[in-house]
């Protein structure tokens, strides 16, 4: 295997030892990219300094045997979504309005990765400003799904999805709004974690939507998930959202798991018509397997997932005019008239929604709503450990998909936007494939609960292999 196909938890194993180096290890994955990215259009900008890090984490692997207490990822190279600020190393959201910016500072998920010892390889693409599900609304090209590369990724991370299912990196950084980390991930065959919402700070994260906006890590393994989770999670003083609740994750927890006596809940409609007949098959699999570990899977009644497009887009759109307000082109570079179709849209629409005499009629109706979810799910979480069923309605579709429906991320995302819209955390695993393209299964649970759904997810993962697939990259 080269070292660049490596799990996080087998790439720190090879550090500790010093079956390899730093160096070698990020050479690998920068080879990697340099092969693929003309293909895959995964990465937007490579850090210049990736090498110089790796040096330096190796001579402190070399000079302290205590090194991976202090800096549990020491030595791992990864990529960053081009939403996270990187001081020094231009930062871009996939837009042309940002086509030269430099941040000032780091995001708080980009200096805790640092704090934790690893290299930066670059930042990768995604759809401009996260408006999208599929990285087509980038500024700077569609990136292709690395199984298929007349298909998306998804988005809104499909940059870090990409770069992880072909192994230009270790693991990688998104944020989800809803559907972002766990769409990719489901799309590219990886391990898509989205924490609870304020559970990982959103500090110097390029904002879309400030209620629901959760940066995320997608991976190999779920254990991978567990171990960036671990690290970029806590409260933060540069974010008010943050919760202060200490982060208990035991990462041997996660290890053996019996599900015996877990109560798993399947929505019923979250089954929806648009799901194509393989996927349902794959996931009444799925359902199959985590009873035969012990679970005990009841279906039961939610609020319609269709209902969940109008509220997530009627609160996403009003969030994003106010948040995209503040690029004027007198702070950030280019004017607003280099503001992408996608983005117009969305600000236009949000302005109506919140403007004069349509607030109530649109906005706050869509709040009340929204309400109702998240107390439909608390009340979910009394009965049951977690909710499982689909991520999407079935696997990536071709490029090109999102051209003509303006309503095409909301769509894609439906089964993911409910548990988003009510800050929930959950995961995407990959359970199978229909015409050679991943299938994931949605594993969420209620609040803060990251240690359960990523020990259920791991459980499911032990018991299976989908998760060890890859892509043929050799493409003509």
């Amino acid at each position: 295997m080269k070292l660049n196909q490596l799990t996080l938890t087998e790439a720190l194993e090879g550090l500790k030892v010093k079956k390899f180096s730093s160096v070698e290890l990020t050479l690998a994955c920068l080879d990697e990219i340099k092969r693929l990215n003309p293909k895959l259009n995964a990465f937007l900008t490579l850090n210049p300094d990736a090498l110089k890090a790796a040096k330096a984490a190796d001579l402190k692997i070399r000079s302290d045997g205590n090194a991976f207490k202090t800096q549990p990822l020491l030595g791992i190279p990864y990529a960053l979504k081009d939403n996270f600020l990187t001081a020094g190393l231009k930062t871009t959201a996939s837009s042309k309005v940002l086509d030269d910016y430099i941040p000032q500072y780091d995001a708080t998920v980009y200096a805790r990765l640092k704090t934790a010892g690893t290299v930066l390889l670059g930042k990768t693409n995604m759809d401009a400003w996260a408006h999208g599900s599929s990285t087509e609304t980038s500024d700077y090209g569609t990136t292709r799904n690395p199984w298929n590369l007349n298909h998306t990724p998804g988005g809104s991370s499909g940059g870090s999805a990409a770069a992880v299912a072909a192994d230009m990196c270790i693991f990688a950084i998104g944020s989800e709004t809803a559907g972002s980390v766990r769409g990719p991930a489901c799309w590219c065959g990886i391990t898509g974690l989205k924490p609870t919402y304020g559970r990982v700070s959103r500090y110097g994260v390029i904002a879309m939507a400030s209620s629901t906006d959760s940066p995320g890590p997608l991976t190999k393994t779920v254990a991978d998930a567990a171990r960036v989770y671990q690290v970029i999670a806590g409260p933060d003083p540069f974010d008010a959202t943050t919760s202060g609740r200490p982060v208990n994750l035991n990462l041997g927890h996660l290890q053996g798991l019996s599900l015996k006596g877990r109560r798993l809940a399947v929505p019923k409609e979250y089954l929806v018509k648009e799901m194509d007949k393989a996927t349902a098959k794959l996931i009444e699999n799925a359902l199959k397997k985590l009873e035969g570990l012990g679970a005990k899977i009841d279906q039961i009644s939610l609020i319609d997932p269709h209902y969940s497009i109008g509220v997530y887009t009627l609160v996403q759109r009003s969030e994003v005019s106010s948040n995209l307000a503040r690029y004027d082109g007198v702070r950030y570079g280019n004017d607003r008239s280099h503001f992408g179709h996608e983005a117009k849209n969305r600000v236009m629409l949000g302005s109506f929604a919140l403007s004069a005499g349509y607030y109530d009629q649109y906005y706050n109706k869509a709040q009340k709503v929204r309400t109702l979810i998240i107390e439909e799910f608390k009340k979910t979480f009394r009965k049951y450990d977690l909710v499982i069923g689909p991520v999407t309605p079935g696997p990536a579709l071709k490029v090109g998909a999102s051209k003509d429906s303006p309503m095409f991320g909301e769509i894609v995302d439906m089964l993911m936007e409910p548990s988003s819209v009510a800050g929930l955390t959950g995961t995407s695993v990959p359970c199978g494939f229909v015409t050679g393209l991943p299938v994931g299964l949605q594993i969420t649970g209620p609040q803060f609960a990251e240690g359960l759904v990523l020990a259920v997810s791991a459980a499911y993962q032990a018991a299976t292999d989908w998760h060890l697939k890859k892509p043929v990259t050799d493409y003509a």
